[in-house]
């Protein structure tokens, strides 16, 4: 559920027309709901209230600081994958023993910040890792605490691209392997291995490889059990589907019931890592249509959002439903099937092919739906195209949450040699 909705002929975000914020801070924009972001968030919170679970939310969905700064106030805490993200995760007050940190290349200089940080811990995906954190956190004279991340080896039947707990995958430690780092964990003289971690890919909307995942998890925790080996954390990643078209994804409620017989055996403490289901449906970009183009084959609506602005169509042959912001009194509204495509110089510049959509003409506008995880966090400057503007909406009051690029802003770290200025 989002609370972009029409009321009469217009879309809204909360109570407030998508039209009239396009108007008045302009087009590509990304507009958010404040109400939807928090309510996904309570809602795995009161779905998995039985095991008390820490919730880090996926910093890399969407990284603005005042996405993290709402949820962060609510009791979450962040996941992170590198320096940058603990950098935000320290801006919004994010306290340093809810904090996570993942990826599988950490600099020297990233794990060295967060040891002095005094994050939860780190989620390890190598041995050498395990032992790079070792060695930095020995010449600080620290004991760095870490979680094991496991490959489980399940097929998550989601996207290639975001598979992430396959064997063949570069994420994670197979189970013999883990195994083998714990039963020399006394080793590790610097380092509290203190939890196992899964991660087992993104936009999953069954609980079948979640299950298979934990079950397995489950067995291990056993096993190590039997070893004298104890831990303290269970961290069961991310990756919750939601709807973008006719997907019927778990609910948070549904999700837990499968899982929590599971995840109860363990008497571990429980981490969960969501990012997509939190702010996927919180967020929309609207998008201004510049020019209606047709070919002897195909008609094209042209507009000013790009792939630069949001990349999963091209990326991942990505659907997002693309909606009018107004309606026309008449229910039967003539549609036509469309490219929708953006100015930037490449073919995989669309946001939809062969879509049937409502006729639009030039200077109407549209809101591609969705939009709220990998949409501006993966958005770049391809093209010399200036970021999007970013709102945020509360009932009827409008933040702006971060500014339009300026062109000086494309330019701000550039340097032209002074041989090439004639000096």
């Amino acid at each position: 559920m989002h609370e972009f909705k029409y009321k009469g002929n217009y879309l809204c975000c909360e109570d407030i027309k998508v039209l009239d914020l396009a108007k008045q801070f302009g087009t590509p924009l990304y507009i958010y709901s404040y109400h939807t972001l928090i309510d996904h968030f309570v809602k795995l919170k009161i779905a998995f209230r039985e095991v008390e679970p820490l919730i880090c939310y996926s910093v890399k969905a969407n990284s603005t600081l005042a996405i993290l700064k709402a949820l962060v106030d609510k009791g979450a805490g962040l996941d992170i994958v590198s320096g940058g993200e603990l950098s935000r995760a320290i801006k919004v007050g994010c306290p340093a023993e809810k904090i996570v940190y993942a990826s599988v290349g950490k600099t020297d200089r990233e794990i060295e910040e967060a040891i002095r940080r005094r994050i939860l811990f780190f989620n390890v995906e190598s041995l050498p890792e395990l032992e790079n954190i070792n060695r930095i956190a020995g010449r600080l004279n620290k004991v760095a605490n870490v979680a094991i991340r496991i490959n489980p080896d399940v097929e998550p039947k989601t996207h290639k691209f975001i598979t992430t707990g396959k064997i063949t995958n570069k994420f994670g430690i197979d189970f013999n392997s883990a195994y083998k780092i714990l039963l020399i964990r006394n080793k590790f003289s610097h380092l509290n291995i203190c939890g196992l971690h899964i991660h087992i890919g993104s936009q999953i909307t069954e609980s079948t490889p979640y299950v298979a995942a934990i079950t397995k998890m489950a067995k291990f925790i056993a096993k190590l059990k039997r070893r004298g080996i104890d831990l303290e954390y269970l961290n069961i990643g991310g990756g919750l589907g939601i709807i973008y078209d006719k997907e019927t994804p778990q609910t948070a409620q549904k999700f837990a019931q499968n899982v929590l017989p599971i995840l109860k055996k363990t008497k571990l403490k429980i981490i969960l890592e969501p990012g997509r289901f939190i702010v996927g449906n919180a967020g929309i970009l609207v998008t201004k249509v510049l020019y209606i183009k047709s070919t002897p084959k195909k008609k094209f609506v042209i507009v000013d959002a790009g792939m630069n602005d949001l990349i999963r169509p091209a990326l991942y042959d990505a659907y997002h439903q693309i909606l009018p912001l107004r309606m026309t009194d008449s229910a039967g509204r003539k549609t036509e099937k469309v490219d929708v495509v953006g100015p930037i110089c490449e073919s995989a510049d669309f946001f939809a092919k062969d879509r049937r959509l409502s006729c639009v003409e030039e200077g109407d506008y549209l809101a591609i739906m969705g939009a709220g995880a990998y949409g501006f966090s993966m958005s770049s400057n391809y093209n010399s195209r200036r970021r999007a503007e970013e709102v945020l909406v509360i009932k009827d009051k409008v933040f702006v949450i971060r500014k339009r690029e300026t062109h000086t802003n494309l330019t701000r770290n550039e340097i032209i040699p002074l041989f090439l200025l004639g000096l």
